[in-house]
């Protein structure tokens, strides 16, 4: 059996703290893993940033609440269901991800969790572990399974490079650069046919 991985943000829902900064207006929360591949880096910057500005988790549930998936997103992923089992692995948090999921017709879900004090303010962050998405694949390759992930961000280049194939799925010229082994795709027609072609190959 293949199991196809998926990241989250940028794959199947916008980036969620990019849509946060148009709502607010706070361009630095705009910063994302294409552009700071240190995700504690980047996770305690937002958090300076949310305490600055005085945003609370019901803030930034409120933006998420007017989300929904890209275009194409939920029909890509109940055809790519027809064919493999399918897991997403995000670096996102269950505190924000449970709409989004409900919409894409609650597909399992690997991500982290959120510390909210008691004022609903966002204290900190906790991984469920280190380099999640890698360590999944690698207990997935444990249980002989065959894995294909796709990803379009720096912290997806590790469970691409893990995987028995990987896929760029519409990323920045930086991260092709850097990753020219993984072939880029740029619709979900493309990403589809990618999953097909690996499937044949391992």
């Amino acid at each position: 059996m293949q199991i196809a991985c998926l990241d989250l943000e940028g794959v199947l829902v916008p980036e969620i703290w990019i849509n946060v900064a148009e709502r607010t207006g706070i361009k630095e929360l705009r910063a994302t893993t294409r552009d700071i591949p240190d995700y504690d880096v980047l996770m305690r910057q937002r958090l300076r940033i949310l305490d600055a500005h005085g945003l609370k988790l019901a803030d930034i549930q409120h933006v998420i609440a007017g989300m929904g998936p890209m275009p194409g997103a939920h029909e890509f992923l109940n055809q790519l269901r027809e064919k493999f089992q399918v897991i997403i692995l995000s670096d996102t948090f269950y505190d924000f991800a449970a709409p989004l999921m409900k919409q894409l017709g609650h597909p399992t879900l690997l991500c982290h969790r959120l510390k909210i004090d008691d004022d609903g303010r966002v204290a900190d962050y906790h991984l469920r572990m280190p380099d999640q998405k890698c360590e999944a694949v690698k207990a997935l390759h444990h249980l002989k399974f065959k894995v294909i992930a796709a990803g379009d961000s720096y912290n997806d280049t590790t469970m691409l490079s893990e995987a028995d194939k990987g896929i760029l799925f519409r990323p920045p010229q930086n991260v092709i650069d850097e990753f020219p082994q993984f072939p880029v795709t740029t619709t979900y027609d493309e990403l589809y046919g990618a999953f097909l072609a690996a499937s044949e190959k391992i």
